[in-house]
């Protein structure tokens, strides 16, 4: 029996074990882990769960338990229409859900920012600089952390909590089982498993850039560039990181000292062709292209091609495809702004003192424009006005071509070569990753939407894919996996869109009731119109005293706590840098607090307490939200809003404040009003509600800032200071209504402000952010009154306690019916007397307003609400999540500390949500188990029969020689990609030592493969070169400068050459391999000795007969013959 390997011989899947450093010879991929018993207890719970709910009558009794509602019309419609919430949307495919959206308050200072994928693991860099791994074997099963699929994750590094050791950028070595992140802090480290801790553990580390290493990739080379702030480019050759990594653990400290002196500097490389000036914009992308050796680094709008084996620059262009060949120094940053912005300010300081106050005045008005020209000159420099044509990713497809995504939206194909070819646009907003496998390329938007696309651009499909922006995108087992920026990770098969997610689909949807769970909730909310008083700890204990119940959350909403045109000014200010709160506020917090500590009892369990989440405070109007220590857990991702509508929309006395929270993976939103007042004001009260509901933009304060912009923090500030002098002249000099106007103005550009920042998924699609809340609860003083009552007729129906005459005079309900305001919301039905206006400190029903205008009592405060159902019948489901019913609605008639009684309504909420967990499993029994599943991946993942025209090369003298590969599939395309598995030295005895991989699998120096990558048509041949390239010659580099000394080596050399051949969606490959050997010395070497076998990572690879191939396709007919063993 001939024992050696033909050239065709196939090494299909899985891909061989040399790939995987980490893995044990005990492993059995073969069978399916079982489920662990919690897993399996969980999945009981729910099925009894789902019985106790589809098959007790209990539905009667229930409905009993709660007030009857009032539903207003002209719902579910337009911007009033409920979100889809379907668990397995129809329009999106199936997802593995990774790690499921994890709530922002538990990722402060460790939010993962980038992932990579190699082979067999799944790598995230986090904010504390610490790596998180996933094995791809594991992805379906049961983790201990976030419900995520199980991770081994490294230690955060030390960063004095400033996020400086962030991680900015991943890349994988194959070839050596290392992971390689860049940094804020400039650093770049290389991660590999410890196989005692199981943890990834830091194993070399250097400075790399004195700022933060914005890109990282591996060449074709081995090499490894690195990509920084202001042009600055870095490579790190093969041989020093080789050098760097055969250091044993005690001399580790010595690789740093080594590797930060072996860099090259492309800069002082390229200085002298005048380019320097060119490239100074931050390399936020660089890209590969292993097809033709190149090596792509983007810049803000401009490009700059390399050759990855020379490192010459061949060629730079801006996104409009001009080259350009001359310094371009608008890319400089002008350092010189804040110095003049500075030496203005302490000028006109100086000029004030001595001023009259009608130089006060025109200083002043001078001080707060010039400020504001400062602010928008700093801002368009910093990141306020980003120039839509920003370039945000870079990626390459299998046929060469090269993928450019815009800030605008916008997608450019551009050849290899760096010529332009088509323009694309699919969708508004950011193109934030792209990435290609196979036939197709996917795109990730700041929308949160994934659009997939065929090779030509042609749109296939697209979906949202996450309700955040999709930061990157990584490929492995089968699976593309999308990270959103509030850090959680899916999977989508990527054979979607096809037939596979139907069946996904359906066989998800008939196992839902196994991971669906039902919380059950109860939410107090209240609403007070304080009056501008504070009010006794008696008075709240009466207010608040259901807290002590089984109560979960409480949300309070308080009007008019501060009022005044000083007030209100200086509020309108705030605003506008973005400062909201004032001391009385926070004493009606603090007060608030102290009572629900002392109601709840100090003895109490911590879980048994109440913590305030969040708060938000726009001029009078505050509302602040309370859960209990035991749902904490579960509660978080808080964001505030404010819209005022007073005085152009502009000053807060009348306007809305908001939270919105998830809870139990489900959206809330809790809005605190106070309409336009009097009678006759009903059309403005409505048009409150519109400008409110349509307008209200949720947003985290400390976002209102971008990255970098202390500057204009500090601009801001200053014209603050300007803007409240000139605002208290003002108050001495004038009325209120310039007063008011002035403050106007410098208020309105908290929208604009604001909005540059809050862009949420939907906003481009004209839906405000309300109407994607599974649950919406207005409350306040909406300020409606009574119509057609006179003062004693209300006091004498008040009396008799006939509610029901007196409600259908009720301005609020009749709009309701009307479809003119809270379209589609409900209300219980009031048995309370009208909680407006009453004498303070008078109790009882006698004290209603007994001053000269005699005011006609009115239900001014009130509590509504719209939750997830389509119809009143609709039960608590995944497509339905979120089902309330109101259980108390009542005022507290003993409060006397306002002309307004506080009012509460205590809602009982159904939650149904998915366990992640459980369905991961569920997902992966399904791909693992279903007969139909499996034989669609058999037929999807089919591997085109391919053949070689030879398996052994002998090059010398810069000889060239073809290497053919023959698709011999009739039907479908062959892609294939050439990688070096090793390289080695020819002994003295013509054998070939040990085969050393160089990074990322990448040539050696003296080989060029072109093309190392496409596509090969039905029945179709192409043609690789293999050519020799004469480089006997080793050059050094020390900080970034070549060194005069070389190194001549004539020692003959070999390479291993793998083609993996793969179809259009397996990621399993059929292997040749090529053993390619560069002969310095001209002597001949016999090959083909049956005995003489060479030994590669444990793989044994057999020569065959050497045949020397002419350059034409003199043998195409023959190939088309051969059939592989």
């Amino acid at each position: 029996m001939n024992s050696d390997m033909d050239a065709n011989d196939d090494v299909s899947s899985p891909t061989p074990r040399i790939f995987d450093r980490y893995a044990s010879s005990s492993d059995d991929e073969s069978q399916p882990p079982y489920p662990s018993l919690h897993s399996t207890n969980r999945r009981l719970d729910y099925m009894i769960q789902f019985l106790d709910r589809n098959l007790l009558p209990q539905h009667t009794s229930r409905s009993n338990a709660f007030l009857p509602e009032f539903v207003a019309k002209g719902g579910g419609q337009g911007i009033f229409k409920l979100p889809d919430r379907r668990a397995l949307h129809p329009n999106r495919p199936p997802h593995l859900e990774v790690r499921p959206h994890p709530l922002r308050e538990t990722q402060f200072g460790r939010f993962l920012k980038t992932i990579a994928s190699t082979e067999r693991q799944l790598c995230a860099g986090s904010e504390s600089g610490a790596v998180r791994v996933w094995d791809f074997k594991d992805l379906y099963e049961e983790g201990e952390e976030e419900d995520a699929a199980p991770f081994r994750e490294s230690y955060a590094l030390q960063s004095n909590g400033n996020g400086n050791s962030a991680v900015m950028c991943m890349v994988g070595d194959e070839g050596n089982g290392v992971v390689w992140s860049g940094h804020r802090d400039g650093r770049i480290r290389g991660w590999k498993m410890d196989c005692e801790s199981g943890r990834f553990k830091e194993g070399w580390c250097w400075h790399a850039h004195r700022g933060p290493v914005l890109s990282i990739v591996f060449t074709c080379y081995g090499d490894l560039w690195s990509g920084s702030e202001g042009g600055n480019i870095r490579i790190w050759p093969w041989e020093a990181i080789e050098n760097a990594l055969s250091l044993t653990m005690e001399e580790r400290h010595m690789a740093s000292l080594l590797m930060e002196r072996s860099f090259v500097d492309l800069r002082s490389q390229v200085a002298v062709n005048g380019f320097s000036s060119i490239l100074n914009s931050d390399i936020n992308c660089l890209l590969s292209d292993n097809i033709r050796a190149k090596v792509w680094s983007s810049g803000y709008l401009s490009f700059a091609l390399w050759d990855a084996r020379t490192r010459e620059l061949l060629k730079v262009f801006n996104i409009d495809g001009q080259i350009e060949n001359r310094a371009d120094f608008s890319l400089v940053p002008d350092f010189a702004l804040e110095d003049e912005i500075k030496m203005k300010v302490v000028s006109s300081s100086k000029k004030e003192r001595t001023q009259s106050s009608f130089g006060f005045f025109q200083q002043s008005r001078n001080a707060i424009m010039g400020a504001a020209d400062a602010v928008r000159r700093v801002a368009a420099k910093g990141g306020f006005v980003d120039d839509s044509r920003r370039i945000e990713a870079l990626t390459i497809t299998i046929d060469g071509m090269i993928w450019v995504g815009c800030a605008n939206g916008l997608l450019i194909q551009w050849d290899g070569n760096g010529n332009r070819i088509q323009d694309l646009q699919h969708h508004p907003s950011a193109v934030l990753c792209l990435c290609s496998f196979g036939s197709q390329v996917w795109a990730g938007y700041a929308s949160g939407i994934v659009c997939v696309m065929d090779l030509e651009g042609n749109k296939l499909r697209e979906w949202v894919a996450h309700s955040s922006p999709v930061l990157k995108m990584a490929i492995g087992a089968g699976y593309i996996y999308t990270l959103a920026k509030h850090g959680g990770i899916r999977g989508w098969n990527i054979t979607s869109p096809g037939t596979l997610d139907s069946i996904l689909r359906s066989e998800l949807t008939a196992k839902g009731f196994l991971y669906t769970r039902i919380e059950n909730l109860k939410i107090l909310t209240g609403t007070w119109n304080v009056g501008q008083g504070r009010a006794s700890k008696g008075s709240l204990e009466s207010w608040l005293r259901s807290a002590v119940s089984d109560v979960g959350i409480i949300v309070i909403g308080l009007q008019e706590v501060e009022m005044g045109a000083g007030f209100l000014a200086m509020s309108a200010v705030r605003e506008t840098v973005g400062r909201d709160g004032s001391a009385v506020g926070q004493w009606w917090l603090d007060m608030i607090d102290e009572t629900l500590h002392d109601m709840m009892g100090k003895k109490l369990h911590e879980c048994r307490k109440f913590e305030r989440v969040g708060s938000r405070q726009l001029a009078g109007m505050l509302i602040a939200v309370w859960v209990k220590g035991n749902l904490k857990p579960y509660v978080g991702d808080i964001d505030a809003a404010a819209v005022p509508c007073g005085f152009g929309r502009a000053i807060g006395n009348k306007g809305a404040v908001g939270l919105r929270l998830r809870v139990y993976d489900r959206i809330f939103c809790f809005v605190n009003c106070h309409f336009a007042a009097h009678l006759e004001a009903v059309g403005r009260r409505n048009a409150d509600f519109d400008h409110v509901y349509r307008t209200m933009t949720f947003s985290r304060p400390s976002n209102l800032f971008s990255a970098g912009a202390g500057m204009v923090l500090y601009l801001f500030l200053c014209c603050t200071l300007a803007c409240s002098i000139y605002l208290f002249w003002l108050v001495y000099r004038s009325s209120l209504p310039l007063v008011l106007s002035v403050a106007a103005g410098a208020s309105s550009a908290v929208p604009m402000l604001r909005g540059a920042n809050a862009m949420g998924a939907h906003s481009l699609e004209g839906m405000p952010e309300l109407s994607e809340a599974d649950m919406v609860i207005f409350l306040g003083d909406f300020n409606y009154r009574l119509d057609g009552v006179s003062y004693d007729e209300a006091r004498d129906f008040i009396s008799q306690r006939s509610f029901d005459w007196l409600r259908e005079r009720d301005q609020l309900r009749a709009e309701m019916e009307a479809g003119s305001v809270f379209q589609g919301m409900r209300e219980a039905v009031i048995t309370f007397a009208p909680t407006y206006k009453f004498d303070k400190h008078v109790a009882g029903l006698s004290g209603y307003d007994s001053g000269e205008k005699r005011r006609i009592p009115a239900w001014c405060d009130r509590i509504l609400y719209r939750d997830s159902r389509q119809t009143l019948g609709s039960e608590c489901s995944l497509d339905c999540p979120v089902v309330s019913s109101v259980s108390k609605y009542e005022s507290c008639m003993d409060v006397t500390d306002s002309d307004h009684k506080p009012v509460i309504c205590i809602f009982s909420v159904e939650i149904a949500h998915i366990d992640e967990s459980v369905r991961r499993q569920e997902f992966g029994d399904i791909m693992r188990s279903n007969e139909e599943v499996r034989c669609r991946l058999e037929e999807l993942y089919k591997i085109p029969e391919t053949i070689v025209s030879t398996n052994n090369i002998i090059l010398q003298n810069q000889d060239t020689s073809i290497l053919r590969i023959t698709n011999k599939c009739m039907e479908s395309n062959a892609l294939f990609e050439i990688i070096c598995q090793g390289e080695s030295t020819i002994k003295d005895d013509g054998q070939a030592s040990d085969h050393s991989p160089r990074g990322s699998f990448g040539f050696p120096r003296w080989l060029q493969v072109n093309p190392a990558a496409g596509i090969i048509k039905p029945d179709q041949v192409t043609e690789v070169s293999i050519h020799l390239e004469a480089f006997q010659t080793h050059e050094e580099f020390v900080d970034g400068f070549p060194q005069n000394w070389w190194c001549e080596d004539n020692r003959d050399k070999e390479a291993i050459l793998v083609v993996k051949v793969h179809g259009r969606y397996t990621m399993e490959t059929r292997n040749h391999r090529i053993r390619v050997r560069f002969c310095c010395s001209g002597k001949t070497t016999k090959v083909d000795r049956p005995s003489d076998s060479v030994k590669v990572q444990g793989n044994l690879l057999h020569r065959s007969d050497y045949q020397r191939l002419s350059v034409s396709y003199d043998v195409v007919d023959h190939l088309r013959n051969m059939h592989s063993p």
